[in-house]
């Protein structure tokens, strides 16, 4: 009998996680450990309306202070587990403290990939990944300064245009031939870089990065040296080189770790006892047949919720179509789906219109959908992506027609 639920990470995944246990009626302990001092907050907002210093940090919580009090969780906030005693079903805090559970719910989250690189110890070589992050990136880029981004992904490019709307001068380095080659298509990512250029952002692709030189004399950050030997100077440097899951924990516990903390589809790790959930996970996709790593808030909510039903003994597959959004200027761009594999991608619309959706298909069924300011487009394709929609290309290349009419 579960009575006792400990759950370590404090983002979105812990905070649905505990949301659904109540709402289910858990009338065990639950106690939530988070390495930062204060509640789960959102991560979304702090490449733009947080770093932008247009929402305030209590803006930022998930939940109200006041949720966890009400809902009887204890909660750890600055403290770290040292280890995952498996064998007593115990975690071990950093300040020697020990925290039993019946389940363990693993919701570590990722953490900013490092670069390698010489110079990268340098002030001010920033990375982001929490608001005191957010914070240092502010502080450093001032109106006027030369900012040069390394990654032209998610991160980098909502870097890139919050901080040119603030006044900064920015350059984008992309070790790839196009910004978003990750995630979006080539006319997604041609796009995006026009609109970037026209704001007044250098997009540099093809750009690996050799080192980061200094001033003389000093610590402190004069320029950013590319692989064919071109200087971009700079007063401050953002690395947005993507995310890595936070496994060590998992893995010094003897838990399967691969691209993440292995789960399956009920969100269960090599031991029965422990669950994950999250941006740490590596888990695997009915529907698309194949394991994923996703770093998006939606599959952490999901991930979270299902985990905590499972947890309880009410089996709950994970298997949600995941989506993901991005905010640049006033440019939403959504993808639902994954879209490795396709045969075939149908544009929807003019992108010198800036609003149409690229639509990968395989073997002729709807697999994945880009989105940039069409609402309608993704949420229609939310549904039939997890119909196993099958569209007419000639219909589904009609701007002035719903998605869904063109099946």
């Amino acid at each position: 009998m579960i009575e006792q639920v400990a759950i370590v990470g404090a983002g979105q995944a812990a905070v649905q996680a505990i949301d659904v246990l109540r709402r289910q009626h858990f009338a065990g302990g639950i106690t939530l450990i988070g390495e930062e001092a204060g509640p789960p907050y959102q991560r979304p907002p702090l490449s733009k309306g947080y770093l932008a210093g247009t929402v305030a940090s209590e803006r930022l919580l998930l939940r109200p202070r006041t949720f966890y009090e009400q809902r009887a969780v204890t909660t750890l906030f600055g403290r770290r587990v040292e280890e995952i005693v498996r064998r007593e079903r115990r975690l071990r805090l950093d300040d020697g403290r020990t925290v039993p559970y019946d389940a363990l719910l693993l919701a570590t989250g990722s953490r900013a990939r490092p670069l390698a690189l010489p110079g990268a110890d340098l002030d001010p070589v920033l990375t982001l990944r929490t608001a005191a992050d957010a914070d240092r990136i502010r502080a450093a880029c001032a109106v006027g300064g030369r900012v040069v981004i390394v990654g032209g992904g998610y991160l980098g490019l909502e870097v890139a245009a919050t901080l040119r709307a603030q006044g900064a001068i920015v350059t984008v380095l992309e070790q790839a031939g196009r910004v978003l080659s990750r995630v979006a298509c080539p006319p997604v990512s041609a796009f995006y870089t026009a609109e970037h250029e026209r704001r007044g952002v250098r997009i540099v692709c093809g750009a690996g990065v050799r080192e980061i030189v200094a001033h003389e004399g000093q610590n402190r950050v004069r320029a950013v040296i590319t692989e064919d030997g071109e200087t971009h100077l700079a007063d401050a440097v953002v690395i947005g080189a993507g995310a890595q899951p936070v496994t060590e924990l998992a893995a010094a516990a003897g838990l399967a770790c691969g691209d993440g903390i292995e789960v399956d589809e009920y969100c269960r790790t090599s031991d029965l006892s422990i669950y994950a959930a999250g941006d740490c996970t590596h888990h695997p996709s009915l529907h698309y047949g194949r394991k994923l790593r996703l770093e998006s808030v939606d599959n952490a909510f999901e991930q979270g919720a299902s985990a905590a039903l499972n947890l309880m003994g009410r089996p709950t597959p994970h298997d949600k179509v995941p989506w993901f959004w991005s905010d640049q200027y006033d440019l939403k761009l959504v993808i639902v789906g994954i879209g490795a594999d396709h045969d075939a991608i149908v544009l929807r619309g003019d992108p010198a219109g800036r609003a149409f959706s690229a639509c990968y298909l395989r073997g002729g069924e709807l697999i994945a959908l880009e989105s940039v300011n069409m609402p309608r487009d993704q949420l229609a394709a939310r549904k039939l992506i997890a119909a196993r929609a099958r569209p007419d290309p000639q219909r589904l290349a009609d701007p002035g027609r719903p998605l869904q009419d063109a099946c």
